[in-house]
């Protein structure tokens, strides 16, 4: 039963605004109300105008993503009562604002083509005699890194993303071992090329935010180090070969 009242700070942006414009808001809460529910809420009983992603409604898609009292956050998994008042709620960081709480993320899906996100093989392999299956071992190399849900939370908490938006960033260098680590792909040389290129894990300072604020303990921050260490083992390699 809703009995409680919370109050809010949203933040409000249209193209037309040279800044954002905060907008308080107050409404009733129960105990299981999320911060996805209270937009909703307001959305349909306050301003039918607020602007927000959302999708699923379960932690699993990623698009509730949003500021909330300045931490990178997933509305639906976000309690109200566990927050402290006035609940200030505003769009992810680093990255251009649309309208109110939308941004603009085609930046680092364009960052994840650029690395195969995907199995790619050079030879393929016969279905004759049954699936292409992996051990027990070779599923756990890539178990971690594919929980991402791409939230753009790590994104939002990274100051070198923020410094330099070229940098590929923590998401698409866990993506990029996901499918570095899979017993079933055959092209990590050329995400490798990528990925210790310009703007590649070398901006990483390793502060590891990332990994604090992402949802589905990714760890992305430990990854970046591990796509160093092999890119310094391959640069080796190669100095090697040649002489």
């Amino acid at each position: 039963m809703q009995s409680k009242r919370a109050k809010f700070i949203v933040s409000r942006f249209t193209p037309s605004n040279k800044t954002p414009q905060l907008k308080k808001y107050e409404l009733k809460y129960g105990s299981t109300t999320t911060v996805l529910d209270a937009l909703k809420l307001l959305k349909d009983k306050e301003d039918s105008s607020l602007a927000f992603r959302h999708s699923c409604g379960s932690g699993i898609c990623g698009s509730c993503s949003v500021i909330v009292n300045g931490k990178p956050m997933l509305a639906c998994q976000t309690y109200i009562k566990d927050l402290k008042q006035p609940i200030k709620i505003e769009p992810l960081r680093h990255f251009a604002v649309i309208k109110d709480l939308v941004t603009d993320i085609s930046d680092v899906f364009e960052k994840m083509r650029g690395v195969i996100p995907q199995i790619s093989r050079n030879q393929k392999v016969s279905t004759k005699n049954g699936e292409h299956l992996q051990t027990p071992a070779q599923l756990k190399k890539i178990n971690q890194p594919s929980q991402c849900i791409k939230c753009m939370n790590c994104y939002s908490a990274c100051p070198a993303y923020g410094n330099n938006k070229k940098f590929i960033g923590p998401m698409v260098g866990a993506l990029a071992q996901r499918y570095n680590a899979d017993s079933r792909d055959q092209s990590k040389a050329k995400r490798m090329d990528k990925i210790v290129g310009k703007d590649g894990v070398w901006d990483c300072s390793f502060v590891g935010e990332c990994s604090k604020v992402c949802p589905k303990r990714v760890d992305p921050a430990t990854t970046m180090q591990r796509l160093k260490i092999t890119g310094v083992l391959r640069l080796a390699k190669k100095i090697i070969s040649k002489k």
